[in-house]
C-alpha cells in the first residue's frame, strides 16, 4: 500500500511517522519527503488505510492520509518512460565503462530479432559498436558515424558530467534513412516538382511525358540541357513520381567541390582517413540516400579518378569509404545531368565512354528557353506573382511591348535568368506597370554587348597568346559586374571550375 500523508511543516515529523510504523512492525519499502507531505510505500499484509490513520493520530501535526497508486518517483519514472517510448530514435544511457544503464523502446526494438543479445541493459556497448569507447566519453557533444548491432547509424552523443568528471553519456541513434530524409528536406525547394514545371509548348509536353514514363523505370537517367533549364527540378520530379518517393532525394553539384572533398561527400570516410577527419567518420550521400535517389549535377566536371570510382559503383552498387576496407552496398537510383557535349568530351578523353553508357540508359533533353518562346508569358506571369509576394508589393502589369521584348530576348541563362530579370523588374518597379524601357534597362544595364575594342595586331605572338589576351580582357571587364565565380560562370555559360581556374591564371580579383 502507498499512502500520501499531509502534515504541518515541522522538523522530525517524518521520523515520528516512521517510528510509529516500526512499532507496528509494518515493512516500509520506501519513503519520500516533500514540504508538508510524506509518501510511504508499506508492504504489510492485511493492512488497511483505517489502520494507518488510527496510528497517525499519535503524531502531532498530521492533517490527512490518503491512499495513492504510485510514489512520486514511480510516477516520474513512468512519465519519463512514456516520453522516451514516444521518441522514435533509439536512446541509450551508458556509464563511464560503457555499460548500458537504460534504453528506450526504440532501442529495445533493435534487439528483438538479434539472436546474440536479448536485452541492452547491463550489456557493454563496446561489444555492439565498431568505434572505440573513448569517442563516446568526450567533454563535448559529438556526432559519430557508427555501426550498432551491425546497422549503420549517426550517433549524437551527449556527455553526463558529475563533479566535473564524465560519468557516462546519453546516445541518440538516427538511422541513415532518417538522416537522409532530413537532409533531403533541407535541400528540397518544392513539394511537387511536376507542378512547378510550367509550360504548354510541344517541347515541354514531350519532356513531361518522358518524365512520367521514366519515373516508372528504376534505371539511371541522364539529363542534358543548357544552364538554367531546370535540370534539378526535372530530377526531383522523376523521384517524386517513382516508387522511391518516400525515401531521400539528395543532390550534389560535381563542379562545386574539389576531387578529394567530392569523393568523401559521395562515398563517406572512415575515422582518421585524413587530417581533420571527424571522429567516427562520416557517411556519404550514397549511404544516406539508400533506398532513394541521388542527383549528380554537372557530372561532366568529375575528375577521371572519380569517374572510375563511380563506374565501379554503378556496376554492382558496392563501394568503400575513403580510408576504409569494408564494402558497403547502396540501393539508389542515379540521375545525372550536364550542359556539356558528351561526344566532344569523350573524343577529348575528358569523360569515360564506359561511364557515359552506364549513365545514359535513359536520356532527357531539356529545351532552351529560346526554343519554347510560347511558354515565356506563362513563366513571366508566374515569376511576377512570386516576386511581388517576396518584396511585399502590388503585382505590376506587364505591357505588351515589354512582353514582346522579353519573348525576343535570346536568354542565354534560360529560365534562371528570366526569373532573376523578372525579380529585378518587380523590385525596382515604381509604378503599377512594367514597360519596354524598364525591361531594356535591366537586360542591357550591365553593358552585356561584349563586342569591345578589338585587340591590336601588333604584339600578338600566336593564337594562344591572342586567346589569352581576349580572355583576360573579357574577365577583367565582366568580373566586377558578376562578382562571384558562380555568377560569372552562369553569365558565360561555362563551368564554375573553369572560371575559377581562369581568374587564378590571370590573377584577376574582385574590386
Amino acid at each position: 500500500m502507498r499512502v500520501k500523508i499531509e502534515s504541518s511543516d515541522r522538523i522530525g515529523i517524518s521520523q515520528e511517522i516512521l517510528s510509529i510504523f516500526s512499532l507496528k512492525f509494518w515493512n516500509v519499502k520506501s519513503i519520500e519527503v516533500e514540504t508538508n507531505f510524506t509518501f510511504v510505500h508499506l508492504d504489510s499484509k492485511n493492512l488497511s488505510l483505517a489502520d494507518i490513520k488510527r496510528s497517525l493520530k499519535q503524531v502531532s501535526g498530521v492533517i490527512d492520509c490518503k491512499e495513492i497508486d504510485q510514489m512520486p518517483a514511480e510516477l516520474r519514472e513512468n512519465h519519463l518512460q512514456t516520453l522516451l517510448s514516444r521518441i522514435s530514435d533509439p536512446i541509450i544511457d551508458i556509464d563511464a565503462h560503457g555499460v548500458i544503464l537504460a534504453s528506450n523502446a526504440a532501442a529495445n526494438q533493435l534487439v528483438i530479432n538479434n539472436s546474440k543479445i536479448t536485452s541492452l541493459v547491463n550489456h557493454n556497448i563496446i561489444k555492439l559498436i565498431d568505434v572505440p569507447l573513448k569517442h563516446f566519453l568526450t567533454s563535448n557533444e559529438v556526432s559519430l558515424s557508427i555501426n550498432f548491432l551491425q546497422q549503420p547509424f549517426i550517433a549524437d552523443v551527449n556527455p553526463v558530467v558529475s563533479a566535473k568528471k564524465i560519468t557516462g553519456a546519453v546516445i541518440s541513434l538516427k538511422s541513415m534513412d532518417k538522416v537522409g530524409r532530413q537532409l533531403a528536406l533541407m535541400q528540397s525547394s518544392t513539394d511537387d516538382a511536376l507542378k512547378s514545371i510550367i509550360g504548354v509548348s510541344e517541347k515541354i509536353r514531350l519532356v513531361l511525358a518522358q518524365v512520367k514514363r521514366f519515373s516508372e523505370l528504376d534505371l539511371p537517367v541522364l539529363i542534358s540541357g543548357d544552364t538554367g533549364t531546370g535540370k534539378e527540378l526535372i530530377a526531383r520530379a522523376l523521384h517524386q513520381l517513382s516508387d522511391r518517393k518516400q525515401k531521400p532525394f539528395l543532390t550534389i553539384n560535381c563542379a562545386a567541390l574539389p576531387e578529394q572533398l567530392l569523393e568523401s561527400e559521395l562515398f563517406g570516410y572512415e575515422s582518421g582517413a585524413f587530417t581533420g577527419a571527424s571522429k567516427g567518420g562520416k557517411p556519404g550521400l550514397f549511404e544516406l540516400a539508400h533506398g532513394g535517389t541521388i542527383f549528380l549535377d554537372e557530372i561532366a566536371e568529375m575528375s577521371n579518378y572519380l569517374q572510375a570510382k563511380l563506374l565501379r559503383f554503378l556496376q554492382d552498387y558496392k563501394y568503400r569509404k575513403v580510408g576504409g576496407t569494408k564494402e558497403f552496398t547502396a540501393d539508389v537510383k542515379v540521375i545525372s545531368a550536364s550542359h556539356q557535349n558528351f561526344t566532344e568530351l569523350i573524343e577529348q578523353q575528358q569523360f569515360r565512354e564506359d561511364l557515359y553508357y552506364r549513365l545514359n540508359v535513359l536520356r532527357l533533353e531539356l529545351p532552351a528557353l529560346r526554343h519554347r518562346t510560347e511558354d515565356i508569358q506563362l513563366l513571366v506571369n508566374h515569376f511576377v506573382l512570386n516576386a511581388a509576394s517576396q518584396v511585399n508589393q502590388r503585382v505590376p502589369f506587364i505591357t505588351e511591348e515589354a512582353l514582346k521584348m522579353l519573348k525576343a530576348f535570346h536568354w542565354p541563362g534560360n529560365i534562371r535568368q528570366l526569373e532573376n530579370v523578372i525579380f529585378r523588374l518587380v523590385a525596382l518597379s515604381e509604378n503599377d506597370y512594367i514597360t519596354e524601357e524598364n525591361v531594356s534597362s535591366v537586360l542591357f544595364e550591365s553593358n552585356m554587348d561584349l563586342q569591345s575594342t578589338p585587340i591590336p595586331e601588333e604584339g600578338i605572338v600566336d593564337w594562344a597568346d591572342a586567346q589569352a589576351r581576349f580572355e583576360r580582357k573579357l574577365l577583367t571587364e565582366l568580373y566586377p559586374l558578376y562578382p562571384t565565380t558562380r555568377k560569372l560562370a552562369e553569365r558565360l555559360n561555362v563551368s564554375h571550375n573553369k572560371i575559377a581556374m581562369k581568374l587564378r591564371a590571370y590573377q584577376i580579383k574582385a574590386n
